[in-house]
């Protein structure tokens, strides 16, 4: 069934059309909008329990970006790229008549975000990032990753899902879910079996962290609130997080204990209740204002 806005009914939401692929999307809650981005394989289903959670007090806005779920995937590369990427979430925005949102994006979702504040901050009422980064600075880690995230793509299309998705899942990055336990685990494997590896491996080609322009360079006028998450136990972005933080003119950091990349879902709760007061905080002000947030201790890189 298609609604009069163009809109496509499936089970359990909408495709939206944009100027490259159809978007899913599922909206639920009520309240002041909350847009949520999913990391590399995942989908609108990735960030439970939290994403649920803010319903309470927020309108919650899934997508399943390109290439990824039930969102489309074409088979150029061109529409992977991130400003591409960016203006189909515009395009959603825009179809369902959201002018000004807050974003919560894990990991890839993160980069996302963050490109959308710097490409269009009017949209952008706040972002709570999770394990994100605003890609690589350097010219020569930037062309060294590309390649490997290239010859990633080609694995995946050689060797198929099942193969990489073990692969993936046993990456070093990953390793602290195991504390989740096996039934999860078990479940985030066949959800990622749900993909299509022409939509990871052409995601990983146009907007893989490799692929993406830099953002560093823009990051200083993004002046909505930035709360920049990260797992104790993930060192590598404990260090990216405090340098974002240093560079954007009104953020702050939050240190996750005895978690590492994922700790939206290491630590349900604890990430839940910053993101409920941070959005709080930020709703809290006048209309038309951006509160300028107290940055907290950021977690210092060389901690054990």
């Amino acid at each position: 069934m298609t609604t009069e806005r163009g809109e496509t009914q499936v089970v359990g939401g909408v495709l939206v059309p944009t100027r490259d692929a159809s978007i899913f999307v599922e909206r639920a809650g009520r309240g002041t909008p909350v847009l949520v981005l999913h990391g590399f394989t995942g989908t609108t289903r990735s960030l439970e329990p939290l994403a649920s959670s803010l319903e309470e007090n927020h309108d919650v806005i899934r997508i399943d970006l390109i290439g990824h779920g039930r969102s489309g995937a074409p088979r150029e590369v061109g529409p992977y790229a991130m400003e591409r990427c960016v203006a189909q979430v515009v395009d959603v925005l825009d179809a369902l008549g959201v002018d000004r949102t807050h974003v919560l994006g894990y990991s890839m979702g993160g980069r996302v975000a963050l490109a959308l504040g710097c490409s269009d901050p009017e949209r952008f009422a706040s972002a709570l990032l999770v394990g994100a980064s605003a890609g690589l600075e350097s010219t020569a880690l930037r062309s060294e990753r590309g390649t490997a995230d290239r010859a990633l793509a080609d694995r995946i299309e050689r060797e198929g899902l099942e193969a990489f998705v073990d692969h993936w899942m046993a990456l070093p990055l990953f390793a602290t879910q195991r504390c989740l336990g096996e039934e999860a685990l078990t479940a985030a494997r066949a959800e990622r079996l749900q993909q299509r590896p022409l939509g990871l491996a052409n995601s990983l080609r146009g907007m893989g962290t490799g692929a993406q322009p830099p953002l560093h360079a823009h990051l200083a006028n993004l002046r909505a609130p930035v709360c920049l998450i990260a797992g104790e136990l993930d060192a590598k972005f404990r260090a990216i997080a405090v340098d974002l933080a240093s560079r954007l003119p009104n953020a702050r950091t939050a240190l996750i204990g005895a978690a590492g990349h994922a700790a939206h879902l290491e630590k349900p709760e604890d990430v839940l209740r910053i993101a409920r007061d941070f959005f709080r905080e930020v709703d809290g002000t006048h209309v038309g204002t951006a509160p300028r947030i107290a940055p907290s201790p950021g977690p210092n890189p060389a901690a054990p």
